[in-house]
């Protein structure tokens, strides 16, 4: 389906409508959230209640916030998974959930499909089936409260290798239930390319699971091009790198690759640190037309909500209500929805964006 960028006019409001600003229009405008990983959603207060619960050493801090301080990718990991081993029981899983989604939901968020780590809490004795019993009831909670769905997909480390991947695989299908609809492959990129999980992706397209994969973000575009081609991949997480090869940006054009962006994780995680420059990734990606999705990845942890993200897109990178516009629709049709809800919401959003441009100053 292609993306209707038509918006509405955006000039000559009457006396005494309501007039926006573009950061303003950001905000209102109706979102998804497809890269969203659970365990890097846990509030700083929250982590430091579950370490004590737990019986968890944290290293020494004067406020909550300095535990999410860091300046490259490996950094992060290790909070990340200090951060992980902190959430042990079902209720420990269903309130990370919850307060997760809750927050999507106060950044825009009207559907949710997010990541979680399984393998960071296996090896402390904690019971995949326990994960799920928990997880999915904080999205039931946050569905009937605030109307918000979502949708849970358990991500294998990369670092753990592919043969560990296939039996990744075959415990998710060992306990499969409606609301795990995919698979996805994160942690450090290097030196584990994709191409070495074609096995485990097989396996997963072969039962009917979807598939994405964290690739370019730290390494290079033959990672994207690996994702693609040999674990044919429905959405690329980040793929940054691409712009590193003219030649691949064309051919996932052509073929309407989707792309889950992240813009504040960059600015840590990348080589890419300010988002005003025209040659930050994000903006090349958007620039050459590919199919850019707007997202949060660890919003607690780099201090950012969905909503955020998107007024960042038009302080720092400039871009236009109609580029605003074009990542929403994309994330409708990146998303995992069924085509019918996919096809309702094109139209309804469509619309919906296109009322308040018309409010635009």
């Amino acid at each position: 389906m292609g993306l209707e960028l038509f918006l509405g006019p955006t000039h000559g409001c009457s006396a005494g409508e309501v007039v926006l600003t573009l950061e303003e229009f950001a905000i209102k405008i109706p979102k998804i959230e497809l890269h969203l990983h659970l365990e890097g959603s846990v509030r700083p207060s929250t982590f430091v209640e579950l370490t004590r619960k737990n019986n968890l050493a944290l290293p020494r801090f004067a406020e909550t916030a300095e535990l999410y301080r860091y300046d490259n990718l490996m950094d992060f990991l290790k909070i990340y998974d200090l951060v992980c081993r902190s959430v042990v029981t079902k209720e420990d899983f269903q309130r990370i959930t919850y307060e997760a989604l809750q927050s999507s939901a106060a950044g825009g968020a009207r559907h949710v499909e997010f990541f979680f780590s399984p393998h960071a809490h296996m090896a402390y004795g904690v019971r995949y089936s326990d994960m799920l019993d928990g997880i999915i009831a904080g999205m039931k909670d946050v569905e009937a409260e605030q109307g918000v769905s979502s949708r849970v997909i358990p991500a294998h480390s990369r670092v753990l290798g592919p043969e560990r991947g296939v039996d990744f695989i075959k415990m998710v299908l060992s306990d499969l239930r409606p609301e795990v609809i995919g698979v996805g492959l994160d942690y450090d990129e290097l030196p584990n390319n994709p191409g070495l999980f074609r096995s485990m992706y097989d396996l997963a397209r072969s039962n009917g699971l979807h598939l994405t994969a964290h690739a370019g973000e730290v390494g290079p575009a033959s990672f994207v091009r690996e994702a693609i081609e040999d674990l044919k991949v429905e959405r690329v997480d980040h793929g940054y790198h691409i712009v590193d090869d003219p030649g691949l940006i064309t051919e996932c054009r052509d073929r309407g690759i989707y792309f889950t962006c992240c813009p504040s994780t960059t600015l840590t995680t990348t080589v890419w640190r300010n988002l005003a420059d025209p040659s930050h990734a994000i903006r090349r990606m958007i620039d050459a037309g590919l199919n850019v999705t707007i997202n949060t990845d660890d919003p607690p942890m780099f201090a950012t909500d969905l909503s955020h993200e998107f007024v960042l897109c038009v302080r720092e990178m400039k871009l236009t209500a109609a580029q605003l516009k074009r990542c929403v629709l994309a994330s409708i049709q990146a998303s995992w929805l069924e085509e019918a809800k996919k096809a309702l919401w094109t139209r309804e959003w469509s619309a919906e964006i296109d009322a308040l441009a018309a409010q635009l100053n």
